[in-house]
């Protein structure tokens, strides 16, 4: 019977599989590697130093840091101290980060570098005791200590303590408190047991082929529940687990770590769809020809061949050449063969999944929130039906309620929110929890997420539009970044739009349209009519109420640091509304004095 405590897992992984690659991370001398053998010795050195610092069992410990190894030791040592785990996203402000750590309470905070140990230090309650993994971090304070120091804290007894804690240990145990990203800006930390984990492992140890010869690409935040659970799964299943401290390298990164399978965010896979769309749209006539041609061959072989059909010897020979011609590169843009690829956190367009597949890479679209563990839903290898989430995991019941929305309940769902017992009440509905979701599930079992009800555009006309679906059928162009659809109580639909910028620029040069600045650039008459030609070709899928009658396009991207996205990359509609409330105001004025057309920026 597998471990249903995470301490008891890592450790039995350590001893299983002792001299096997357990991490690897990038320093300034190149790739390091860590066994599993040095991952087990390490996490018992931390829990060993944390009982010795006087961390208590349920004690809450912070971690705010980007991910690395230290990341996970400090993670898995927490919780081999019978102590709780509270994750910060590495790019919080110091306000949002004491924020975290004031309402769990945290006795402790973990700290990646400089710029995050000078945040902690700039609390405004109070510099916290902080532990820097970075050595080369300049402490401050009698509370500031380096790693080697802290775990220099060990005392005789403190093994003993150790054992004595883990021997106590049980499944329904607290393991993390997760805050939510909160697209509305408010954080709850969900509350997650390691039983909620081990629902999550069933799953995947049921639904997909994942080991020892496997590896990862690990550069989603750690902070986040998505990519946390998945590496707790590698580390399960003695596979690798490669660290990037930047998200924004992982396109750049596949092809060098050649990960066999990874979870992502749909962004991924758009950039690399738009690099390719972009990079065929200015080749030769011939040369469209024939990726179109591999591409509909590919997708021919890949739906026959895993639904059972029969492939027949003429698609097997014209595969053939088109894997040789065209798919095996969009194969090695990507870090070469996968098992899988995952998607979560936003919805993923259905061509982008089809284009993926006909490449021989397919993409299993999941559901979840922070809440959930996170899976509720996932698409598989052995059972996938694209423009769905997939089927509920094992141990999770799904229902469509009132508003369509999706209510779950299950071994996945969480305790509640920490010291929140109203939002806890509030979450849930004969014992149902309420995703604020809106879904349905169709006669195989296969659930389709459409919005969330909050997020719900309500038009002046009566029209009910999912601005999800939108943005996902309009994104994938390799001229847009980001789409953010207007228009609850409007006549009609607006949209902010992001171009790619580096797309946008070598376009102009191109065609020779100057410019001086960013802000000209969107201004210039042919960029505008560019970008009109691009949301009406992307909008024939739509319906006439959910066509963008009018655009401005913004001179800069939408950010976290301003606010608005999430770490995880999701648009606080709210906070951008309100932001450009003149620009998007201005748009629907504009249309009653001039009638339809584009908006400048």
């Amino acid at each position: 019977m597998a471990p249903d405590h995470l301490s008891r897992m890592i450790r039995e992984s350590a001893a299983r599989f002792g001299p096997r690659e357990a991490m690897r991370y990038r320093d300034e001398k190149g790739w390091r590697s860590v066994t599993y053998a040095e991952l087990g010795a390490r996490v018992e050195a931390m829990a060993r130093a944390l009982v010795g610092a006087g961390i208590a069992a349920g004690d809450r410990v912070a971690i705010f840091a980007p991910n690395g190894p230290e990341w996970a030791v400090a993670d898995f040592g927490v919780m081999m101290a019978g102590a709780v785990g509270v994750p910060v996203y590495a790019t919080d402000t110091a306000r949002q980060a004491e924020q975290v750590f004031l309402d769990a309470g945290a006795k402790l905070l973990f700290v990646g570098g400089q710029e995050q140990h000078d945040k902690a230090v700039a609390f405004e309650s109070g510099a916290p005791a902080v532990v820097a993994f970075d050595p080369a971090t300049r402490l401050q304070g009698p509370g500031s200590s380096s790693l080697a120091s802290f775990l220099a804290r060990a005392t005789p007894g403190s093994a003993a303590e150790v054992e004595a804690r883990l021997a106590a240990a049980k499944p329904e145990d607290l393991a993390t408190i997760i805050y939510t990203s909160g697209t509305t800006g408010e954080r709850k930390g969900a509350m997650l047991t390691h039983a909620n984990f081990a629902s999550q492992f069933r799953t995947l140890d049921e639904r997909f082929e994942f080991g020892p010869e496997d590896r990862s690409l690990c550069f989603l935040p750690l902070s986040h529940v998505y990519e946390r659970a998945w590496s707790y799964f590698v580390f399960r299943s003695g596979a690798a687990n490669v660290y990037l401290r930047d998200p924004r390298d992982a396109v750049v990164a596949m092809p060098e770590v050649r990960p066999t399978a990874m979870v992502s965010v749909p962004r991924l896979y758009e950039k690399v769809y738009a690099a390719v769309q972009d990079r065929v749209a200015r080749s030769s006539p011939a040369r469209r020809r024939l990726f179109r041609w591999a591409l509909g061959v590919g997708s021919a072989f890949e739906h026959a061949s895993r639904t059972g059909r029969r492939v027949g010897p003429a698609l097997r020979v014209k595969h053939r050449v088109a894997d040789t011609l065209v798919l095996s590169r969009i194969r090695e843009a990507v870090g070469g063969d996968k098992r899988f690829f995952s998607a979560g956190g936003a919805p993923l367009a259905r061509e982008i999944e089809e284009f993926f597949l006909s490449a021989g890479l397919l993409v299993c679209q999941g559901y979840g929130l922070t809440e959930t563990s996170p899976m509720v839903s996932c698409n598989a290898p052995g059972a996938f039906r694209f423009g769905t989430v997939g089927r509920p995991i094992p141990g999770c019941e799904v229902r469509i309620a009132h508003e369509g929305e999706v209510q779950v309940r299950g071994d996945n769902v969480m305790k509640g929110y920490w010291g929140r017992p109203a939002e806890t009440a509030a979450a849930f509905e004969d014992g149902w929890f309420r995703t604020g979701d809106v879904g349905v599930l169709d006669p195989d079992g296969y659930l389709r997420i459409t919005d969330r009800i909050k997020d719900l555009i309500i038009t002046s006309q009566g029209k009910n539009v999912a601005p999800q679906r939108v943005e996902g059928t309009l994104s994938g162009h390799p001229l847009l970044e980001q789409v953010v659809v207007i228009g609850d109580r409007r006549r009609f639909l607006s949209a902010l739009v992001v171009p790619n910028f580096l797309a946008l620029e070598e376009r102009a040069k191109s065609d020779g349209i100057p410019f001086s600045s960013r802000e000209e650039l969107v201004n210039r008459p042919e960029v505008v009519a560019l970008y009109e030609s691009v949301l009406s070709e992307r909008s024939r899928e739509l319906a006439g109420h959910e066509r963008i009658k009018r655009f401005v396009v913004l001179p800069r991207e939408l950010t976290q640091e301003a606010g608005e996205v999430t770490p995880t990359l999701k648009v606080r509609r709210r906070v951008v509304e309100q932001r450009y409330r003149d620009v998007i105001d201005g748009m629907y004025v504009a249309a009653e004095e001039r009638g339809g057309g584009a908006a400048r920026a």
